[in-house]
């Protein structure tokens, strides 16, 4: 395994705050990139209070505790942050300002997420960013975009799962909206966010010039519509929320046995008629036989399914359909999946030593790299969340010392 990742060549600043920028900055981060996250004096990233829970460090390892616990961390904060250095600056003092420019000069990636104009009025607009450093590829996101009739309105998670339609098309049915479980608008925008940077990156080593890349929640949820967009934009058909079921394709979603719920996904008339052998049923029923009919009389094949179902457990539901080779699955709360053997076989469970909090264990990153003979090359060593501006005297140090030869320095000095 690797002890750098394949963007250690890499420095990032980080001016970013919340979760979509940071997300973007830590999927850099654990891929080995530098990523120098800078904060506000005194309070930091807006996350360092977003809770509780709260931690605190207990001669037992850790508690969770108020929010005003003396060397409490809030782990909304520790899950987007891992991989980072924080130096705080006031980017209204001139003296901090400067300071943030020299790691601009210096940086690879800018990555901000500040309502648009804000840089602008700091003097950093894209134009001056350019003149300190050309070869600067800079990720902006917005929460409605930089431009376009509303394209100054601030965004935040929820509000875009609205606006985008994701809310519409999640609950239990058309009259009940609900937000996704996670604030999946921010980690989407950070993702796609991460995407164009590497993708102005790889550019850049065509051309030797930066470029702004620009995201927004809105732009990330529309981005996931898939099938669900192309329903309106070339059927005229409203998609509407339809609970725990497929909107196009069943029997495919959560199913009640009898002593709790399986969930199936019976994604083609092959499977449909192995479901059939497996548990009696006759596969061309009328009104049943194809996908478009069984979707057409949802309620009736969930009643269907539904009462075969009822005379088997759960955990010997799910081994039947595992033999009958029906793609199937259990519903887990987040105990379960951590503690399941599958999710740390896949490297999503990491432990970093944190500087006020001891070992702690965060979601790992979600990719694996291997060499073409098979050996696992990725990145091992990870860094934990920094407390807030524990690299400030580092990093104005690294500034002042003489630049090292690299493929920076040569462009610095020229």
């Amino acid at each position: 395994m690797s002890t750098t990742g394949p963007l250690s060549d890499l420095l990032v600043v980080d001016l970013s705050r919340a979760l979509a920028g940071p997300h973007a900055t830590m999927m850099l981060g654990d891929l080995g990139a530098r990523v120098i996250k800078v904060e506000a004096p005194g309070h930091g990233d807006d996350t360092r209070g977003w809770g509780p829970p709260f931690v605190q460090p207990t001669d037992d390892g850790f508690a969770t505790c108020g929010p005003d616990g003396e060397g409490a961390e809030s782990t909304y904060f520790l899950s987007a942050n891992r991989n980072k250095e924080s130096i705080t600056l006031d980017l209204k003092d001139p003296a901090d300002l400067t300071v943030l420019k020299r790691l601009i000069i210096r940086a690879d990636v800018l990555v901000e997420n500040f309502r648009p104009g804000v840089l602008t009025r700091l003097g950093l607009g894209p134009e001056r960013l350019a003149e300190l450093n050309p070869a600067l590829v800079t990720l902006s996101i917005s929460g409605f975009g930089h431009d376009g009739p509303e394209g100054g309105r601030s965004g935040y998670d929820q509000i875009a799962q609205g606006e985008a339609g994701l809310m519409s098309l999640t609950g239990s049915g058309p009259d009940d909206p609900q937000k996704v479980g996670t604030p999946i608008g921010d980690l989407l925008a950070g993702m796609y966010g991460a995407y164009g940077l590497l993708a102005a990156l790889h550019e850049r080593e065509r051309t030797g010039r930066g470029q702004v890349v620009r995201t927004s929640l809105l732009a990330a949820v529309v981005g996931v519509h898939g099938f669900q967009g192309t329903r309106w934009t070339i059927a005229g058909t409203v998609g509407r929320a339809a609970g725990n079921h497929h909107a196009s394709i069943s029997p495919y979603g959560l199913f009640r046995c009898a002593d709790g719920a399986v969930q199936i996904a019976v994604g083609s008339e092959k499977l449909w008629h192995m479901f059939c052998a497996g548990f009696g049923l006759d596969p061309d029923l009328p009104g049943f036989a194809t996908n478009p009919e069984r979707v057409s009389r949802r309620d009736e094949t969930i009643a269907l399914v539904e009462e075969v179902f009822v005379g088997w457990k759960a955990e010997e539901l799910l081994a039947r359909l595992d033999e009958v080779g029906i793609p199937a699955g259990k519903v887990r709360d987040l105990e379960d999946v951590y503690a399941w053997e599958q999710t740390a076989s896949q490297g999503l469970l990491l432990d970093v030593e944190h500087a006020t909090l001891g070992k702690v264990t965060l979601p790992g990153p979600p990719l694996r790299f291997f060499d073409p003979v098979g050996a696992e090359t990725t990145r091992r060593a990870h860094a934990a969340p920094p407390v807030l501006g524990s690299d400030g005297a580092a990093v104005r140090a690294w500034l002042d010392a003489p630049l090292l030869s690299s493929r920076r320095a040569s462009e610095l000095s020229a």
